[in-house]
């Protein structure tokens, strides 16, 4: 296959209908390792938000289990897409990842902020080190699996459009960026983590390039300076020279996708696996447009208090566990 063979096949595809194979051939096939730098590029922009840091800090899941909390929020996503959003097992994910987050009260703004970055992180950090920009099919069907994403979590005002995301993620961050401790200390241990992924006589230096292709608004948020120029530059140019040699080589075959490295998980994980030791004691609901077993037609309904819904509840039965590998 041609370097170029599948970008031509994606531009004669229709993105409204095909956008989950689309979306799983850019993670998997044409950028897998540049979507996952976008996203924790897209992780650290959500610590420059102060009500989302705190919440953070206080549940000290990046300090106690950091390389854990980073792989659950990838893998979740993946389990999400890996054999379709509306598939079982898409639903089984999508029902577990609400009841994570129904512990906590999140405003939907902040929610929206935080699948806006895991659709704009990505398709920005891929136009500037890819070894090429994501055409216009790629980049809305970036934002057609967001806007899925979103109404499985049941958060309300969620984009459809690619620009509509850039236009909630940079409207938000104009306003809510703003140095907080809380902000440093999650960034700081999210780049413990990334460090470590790096023999240790590299360490420092890999924390330092993670810092040199942040934006100045995001350093300042977070409490870091900015790197100097030579490094900033230097960074830049190795990234660069790294697409031009991807762009030599050969187009990943079909068959080899590339999937998740879970350091977390080296013998595979189930979907059980993925989350806070609490999470599997939390009951769960139906999602949004799924029908209540206590609801369904004909079913007669105890009386009581109605519970009000807000988008981060959980929002769906339990799933039985499904070996991932």
């Amino acid at each position: 296959m041609g370097r170029y063979s599948r970008v031509r096949r994606i531009r004669r595809m229709d993105p409204r209908q095909d956008f989950e194979q689309i979306y799983r051939w850019i993670i998997h096939h044409e950028f897998p390792r540049d979507y996952l730098h976008g996203t924790s590029i897209a992780f650290l922009r959500d610590y420059a938000v102060p009500d989302i840091s705190r919440l953070l800090d206080r549940t000290q899941e990046f300090e106690r289990a950091g390389q854990k909390r980073y792989d659950d929020t990838v893998l979740i996503t993946y389990e999400m897409v890996r054999e379709g959003m509306d598939s079982e097992h898409g639903r089984a994910a999508a029902r577990h990842l609400n009841r994570i987050h129904g512990r906590y009260r999140i405003a939907n703004e902040d929610f929206l902020y935080v699948l806006a970055t895991t659709v704009v992180g990505p398709k920005r950090w891929i136009d500037r080190y890819g070894w090429r920009r994501l055409c216009e099919q790629e980049t809305e069907s970036l934002a057609l699996v967001g806007r899925r994403m979103g109404e499985l979590m049941g958060i309300s005002g969620v984009p459809d459009t690619y620009a509509a995301f850039e236009r909630l993620h940079d409207d938000y961050e104009r306003e809510k960026f703003a140095y907080d401790p809380a902000n440093r200390r999650v960034a700081a241990a999210t780049l413990r983590i990334m460090a470590a992924w790096y023999p240790a006589p590299v360490r420092r230096l890999a924390s330092r390039a993670a810092l040199a292709v942040l934006d100045e608004p995001l350093l300042t948020a977070l409490g870091f300076s900015p790197e100097p120029p030579w490094l900033r530059t230097a960074v830049h140019r190795v990234f660069r020279a790294r697409a031009v040699l991807i762009r030599l080589l050969p187009a990943r075959p079909e068959r080899f996708p590339r999937k998740p490295e879970a350091r977390t998980y080296p013998f595979g994980w189930t979907l059980d696996d993925l989350g806070p030791h609490w999470a599997h004691s939390r009951p769960t609901t139906p999602l949004q447009d799924e029908t209540p077993p206590d609801r369904a037609p004909g079913a007669e309904q105890a009386p009581g208090p109605e519970r009000p819904s807000t988008a981060g509840q959980p929002l769906a039965p339990h799933a039985p566990r499904q070996e991932t590998r």
